[in-house]
């Protein structure tokens, strides 16, 4: 596909979110508004490289999507056609729908392991495959999780909307974990062309501000948007001209956006006042605040970094958290005290970080043949092309043992 082409592929992505948020809610079926919304997307990707991206992308797509609804309505006699035809045809984008959608597939009644991936499978508009590899799950798996979790909506009329202030609280962690995911996959996408997705970062960043704007003092979301906040800070720094990606050691920090990052540590501070016992996205703010108030690489302050995630095992110790760490202690204490550390780590074999750290390790160890094997192996896994790229490049410098070495910095922990 030309760029252009990939530019008209994104445009109908990320504007065909919004219109099945839209569609949701004035069918009530989640299944309905994929397969409408779907038909909708599939049109344009047929005829707007050929005739045009219109004026209104989102209203083509939301009118022809609107069409397709109504056919499915009479067609499957859920409802008479006049019925569905006034229902839909006053359907307009309500500003909240992405959050009535996030609340929605996040509610109770739902499996805990199915909340997260029914949004971000709708809500995100990741694919099948793009939202099995965020949660480290098989896709045959994932498939049935999202199958049995919008039947449950359909069973028991989970209703569409923002809860009560009361409910809140129970959906919190869930709807959280969502945005978080989100903004992961653009951040760092994990398949396609582009290493950043811009859409999913500012669509998870409007959804946390709208978070913070219901829930005001509460830690878990003032935590979530000063780390969303502040990884944001550093994005146009972490491209090269040509869109790979540029680590960390190497950014031009003149380049972080130093409002984005005053606003950020502002809120960790808010975070951190209000927060009773330690919280996960409150601890992984305060890591990033670390990065960001360093004013240089090699003058960060690694003892506080490692010291913030021995905090947060006490409250997320996950496979991911143990590698980041690990990261930073190779940056206090040397690759030969992480090395262990990350080969002790079990649940990541699937997961490309885990064997592109490995690499950097032994590499610095001055183990080539290992961290070529290792190089190796997590180019065997899904990555976006910018990604492979760069640990392709990795892989050759291996042959020029004199070059300075760097550390791969692995995406924000899920």
């Amino acid at each position: 596909m030309t760029s252009a082409g990939d530019a008209v592929a994104r445009l109908v992505r990320d504007e065909g979110t919004r219109v099945l948020a839209t569609l949701i809610r004035v069918t009530g079926s989640v299944d309905v508004a994929q397969d409408a919304t779907q038909d909708a997307v599939v049109r344009a990707l047929q005829m707007w490289p050929v005739d045009g991206v219109p004026d209104n992308p989102r209203a083509w797509l939301l009118v022809t999507a609107k069409r397709r609804a109504i056919d499915i309505l009479r067609r499957e006699a859920r409802r008479a056609g006049k019925e569905a035809e006034s229902m839909i045809t006053d359907a307009v984008p309500a500003r909240d729908d992405l959050l009535r959608l996030v609340f929605t597939c996040c509610h109770p009644a739902l499996a805990v392991e199915a909340q997260v991936a029914l949004a971000l499978r709708t809500l995100g508009g990741l694919s099948m495959a793009e939202v099995a590899r965020a949660l480290l799950v098989p896709e045959p798996t994932m498939a049935k999780r999202l199958t049995r979790a919008k039947q449950k909506i359909a069973q028991a009329r989970i209703p569409y909307r923002v809860p009560p202030d009361e409910e809140l609280p129970a959906r919190l962690a869930s709807v959280a974990a969502t945005v978080y995911l989100i903004f992961n996959e653009g951040y760092a996408a994990g398949s396609g062309d582009s290493l950043v997705r811009v859409a999913l970062t500012a669509e998870a960043l409007r959804l946390a501000r709208m978070l913070a704007d219901l829930m005001p003092d509460e830690p878990t979301v003032l935590g979530l948007l000063a780390l969303l906040v502040l990884h944001d800070s550093r994005r146009t720094a972490r491209l090269s001209p040509t869109g790979g990606p540029v680590l960390l050691a190497d950014q031009d920090r003149s380049r972080w956006h130093a409002e984005s990052i005053k606003e950020g540590v502002s809120l960790v501070g808010r975070a951190l006042r209000r927060s009773p016992a330690p919280n996960s996205y409150v601890l992984q703010a305060a890591i990033a605040a670390c990065h960001a108030l360093a004013p240089s690489y090699a003058e960060t302050n690694w003892d506080a970094v490692v010291s913030w995630y021995d905090v947060l095992l006490t409250v997320e110790d996950t496979p991911v958290t143990r590698l980041n760490r690990a990261v930073a202690v190779a940056e206090r204490d040397g690759p030969a005290e992480a090395l262990p550390l990350v080969d002790a780590i079990e649940g990541l074999s699937g997961y490309p970080w885990w064997h592109a750290t490995r690499a950097e390790l032994l590499r610095r160890l001055d183990r080539p043949a290992e961290a070529r094997a290792a190089y190796e192996n997590a180019l065997t896994l899904d990555l976006s092309t910018p990604q492979a790229d760069h640990l392709r490049n990795r892989l050759a410098d291996l042959k020029e043992a004199e070059k300075p070495e760097e550390t791969q910095e692995p995406p924000p922990p899920p």
